[in-house]
């Protein structure tokens, strides 16, 4: 069910006067609960909930060809489905442009940060690396699903732990996981999406905050390094407003990255 005008209206004029309905500040996340080791079939998975909105995240591995610009790297999928259950947005059938886009902009701040050393994924050069599968699930949809996703994403990761290979046979053995965990880096990719609606821009937007939202500019980001950005909906960003955007990227990951690694470390 679509937010009403009047609704927006009142979201638009709530937010002029520097307030939103459920009390938050501007550049204040709702309570981030997340869960890991839930799926007992995955590599690794989490549970992710944003005030009311949730996700599931889980990480599968296989074995496949590189490919042919890196021989000697492993591969990556990231995959969503936007299920009907969290929304009347969503429709069952074939992904929509919004999981496509979801997918696509956790997967760009996945690779573009190197949170994952996929050289240290490959088995046989240019014949054989471990592939990363990661798909991503829409529980309920209050707002930001990017953002829960991303935080899913990075939490089932760090809980993704290698399964066996035996090199003899040159087979996986899926029943059996190693005591190694996925081989990453130390630069891992915060997902901050930020919206714009009348003349003020805010982070972590509930359901109907987004339907008022004119523009939309989502992040990956660690503390000094921008890894990714994606820009949506159909207002423009001004090159004044770009500069702001990142100062106030950086102040939330400062208030909000640290809650998250206590949650995953």
């Amino acid at each position: 069910m679509e937010t009403s005008r009047l609704t927006i209206e009142r979201i638009v004029n709530y937010l002029s006067e520097g307030k939103r309905f459920d009390g938050r500040s501007t550049d204040e996340f709702r309570e981030i609960i997340i869960e890991t080791g839930i799926s007992k079939n995955a590599e690794g998975s989490a549970r992710v909930k944003l005030g009311k909105t949730e996700v599931i995240v889980g990480v599968k591995l296989g074995l496949g060809e590189p490919y042919p610009d890196s021989p000697d790297a492993g591969n990556l999928m990231v995959t969503a489905e936007l299920l009907p259950l969290s929304s009347d947005r969503f429709e069952s059938g074939p992904p929509g442009i919004e999981s496509i886009e979801l997918a696509r902009v956790i997967d760009r701040g996945i690779r573009e940060s190197k949170f994952i050393d996929f050289k240290k994924l490959c088995i046989t050069e240019g014949k054989k690396v471990w592939t990363v599968f990661v798909d991503i699930y829409s529980m309920n949809d209050d707002g930001n699903l990017l953002d829960a996703a991303g935080i899913g994403v990075i939490a089932a990761i760090k809980d993704a732990k290698m399964l066996k290979y035996d090199e003899e046979k040159e087979k996986v053995i899926f029943s059996e996981h190693t005591k190694d965990k996925l081989p990453l880096s130390k630069n891992v990719p915060f997902s901050l999406t930020m919206h714009k609606i009348g003349d003020k821009w805010i982070v972590d937007p509930t359901r109907e905050e987004e339907e008022a939202s004119e523009s939309r500019l989502t992040v990956s980001i660690s503390e000094d390094i921008l890894y990714a950005m994606q820009k949506g909906n159909l207002k423009e960003i001004s090159i004044k407003e770009a500069g702001e955007l990142m100062d106030l990227a950086e102040r939330v990951w400062k208030k909000v990255f640290p809650k998250i690694e206590k949650q995953i470390k």
